[in-house]
């Protein structure tokens, strides 16, 4: 199965994506989510992008929160509304929301 994650909260998601399981499994951080690609803590990444090696971030929450693009790691790929909703359509089998 291939699942796809909104996270829209910054708190530690550790325990929940753990329990995940999938086949693709897709993170996409929006709202207060988008924290965990630009905020450093103790000069570490959040564990969450542990979780994948697909990670997307909505750009237009990332602005909202005052960032840009060159200030999320590496790993995340930013995306737009649109692209959202066609990784929603076209990528993943079932998305979740937490």
């Amino acid at each position: 199965m291939k699942l796809g994650v909104l996270v829209s909260d910054f708190r530690n998601m550790d325990d929940i994506l753990s329990r995940l399981t999938a086949d693709k499994l897709g993170i996409i951080l929006v709202s207060n989510g988008v924290y965990h690609a630009a905020v450093k803590e103790g000069g570490r990444a959040s564990s969450v992008l542990e979780k994948s090696s697909h990670l997307y971030v909505l750009s237009e929450d990332l602005e909202t929160k005052g960032f840009s693009a060159a200030q999320i790691d590496r790993r995340v790929k930013p995306v737009t509304y649109s692209d959202l909703v066609d990784l929603i359509f076209n990528e993943y089998e079932k998305v979740i929301w937490i």
